[in-house]
């Protein structure tokens, strides 16, 4: 889901569900994607597929010196340059840049159109090698923060019931050139006009921890301090509570970690968030507490999607407080962004107002994350094409309130 500028106001199924079985099946699909692969005597190689040492060995194996590996990677990523092609490669010498050029791609993605929101929003239509099209997110903002959300997959597995991108199904992984290149675009189109690009959300398309190898490997070449240079505080990876990715995930990178929450009980999480019939709320949380403590200075930013009627009682604000009050870690309250196909309806502004302070008089910290681009289809849980997964049987008790 796109991310959106947050206002502080205080203390995304593997399942089709096609068949009663997919439930207990819900992880069994679930598999690493491939490593990069190495390139082999006249193959061709991704660039920014390659972390530094990789980009060394491989600048040292076709006959350069590691210096040259340096100037190399500062002229992808560093120094305002993002070289898309060898002209661009300026201080290289010209053998190392006609070796590139029979050697190696330094562009793994093709603009297919940019969109824009009234707010300002862009949405960056991306062409793929195999002509798959994902979506990326710049959203300005006039505090001078300007945020980048990318995406981590060709649709989603998860089928989430409230969001547009997880009812599409999965298509493909991307690669971790391909999610690098969303960052490296968004500052090549953008950064005259708004400034530095100073954050990455990995919310758009796809579940990131489903696509872990690609996606911690991406985040580390943009906190880079060579390169992209993204402070690792401002690079935030969510996730709908995949247990075991997300323990690799906060052994392995030092960016930020956000919890796609939006529920207080099982019951409900079960319906809007299948993945919860895997990894349950109980699960979940305490896998959080335990892997916090041992990360002392960090938090986790739980998102809270307000969809009327389900999960935004006065009960829910209470449950809500009891599972996380002893867990390090922000509440980010989201106005549900309407779709086609949707059955659910946004939570009125006054009642999440409510909502809010009810946490906030409970001594947590909240924020109500505003919508933008929404009426380009560039919001939060908006991205993607018409899905191919279905609805889920609604419990008997919402039924109303859809």
């Amino acid at each position: 889901m796109a991310a959106l500028p947050l206002l502080r106001w205080g203390a995304s199924s593997l399942l089709a569900h096609s068949s009663p079985p997919a439930s207990r099946r819900l992880f069994s699909a679930i598999r690493r994607p491939p490593a990069a692969a190495h390139c082999e005597p006249g193959s061709r190689v991704m660039l920014k597929g390659m972390d530094y040492p990789e980009l060394e060995k491989w600048v040292q194996s076709q006959g350069f010196r590691p210096g040259q590996a340096m100037m190399l990677w500062k002229c992808l990523y560093g120094n305002n340059v993002w070289a898309h092609c060898p002209d661009e490669l300026a201080g290289l010498n010209k053998d190392l840049r006609k070796m590139i050029s029979e050697h190696a791609d330094l562009k793994a993605l093709t603009v297919k159109d940019i969109i824009t929101a009234s707010d300002g929003t862009r949405k960056i239509l991306f062409s793929l090698e195999d002509a798959s099209v994902i979506e990326t997110v710049v959203i300005p903002s006039a505090r001078g923060r300007t945020t980048v959300c990318v995406s981590s997959q060709v649709g989603c597995a998860m089928n989430c019931q409230f969001c547009f991108t997880g009812r599409m199904g999965l298509r493909k992984h991307l690669s971790t050139a391909e999610i690098v290149e969303q960052a490296v675009f968004a500052r090549r189109l953008f950064s005259d006009e708004f400034g530095s690009i100073t954050n990455v959300v990995f919310m758009g398309m796809g579940e990131p921890l489903h696509n872990v190898d690609n996606v911690i490997k991406a985040s580390s070449i943009m906190v880079d301090e060579q390169g992209l240079q993204f402070s690792p505080r401002k690079v935030t990876v969510s996730t709908s509570g995949l247990v075991p990715q997300i323990k690799r995930f906060l052994h392995e990178s030092n960016c930020d970690l956000a919890v796609s929450l939006n529920a207080t009980t099982d019951e409900v999480r079960n319906w809007i968030m299948p993945i919860n019939r895997k990894y349950n709320l109980d699960l979940l949380l305490s896998t959080l507490r335990e892997e916090l403590h041992l990360r002392p200075k960090s938090i986790v930013l739980f998102e809270y999607v307000m969809l009327a009627g389900v999960n935004d009682s006065v009960d829910d604000a209470k449950r809500l407080t009891e599972l996380v009050h002893d867990i390090p870690c922000k509440i980010n309250l989201i106005s549900f962004n309407p779709h086609s196909g949707s059955q659910f309806k946004p939570t009125p502004d006054e009642k999440i107002i409510e909502f809010r302070n009810m946490l906030i008089q409970s001594g947590l910290t909240v924020m109500v994350r505003l919508s933008r681009g929404d009426d380009q289809m560039a919001a939060c849980g908006q991205l993607g094409e018409p899905g191919q997964l279905p609805l889920l049987r609604v419990p008997e008790k919402f039924l109303a309130a859809l």
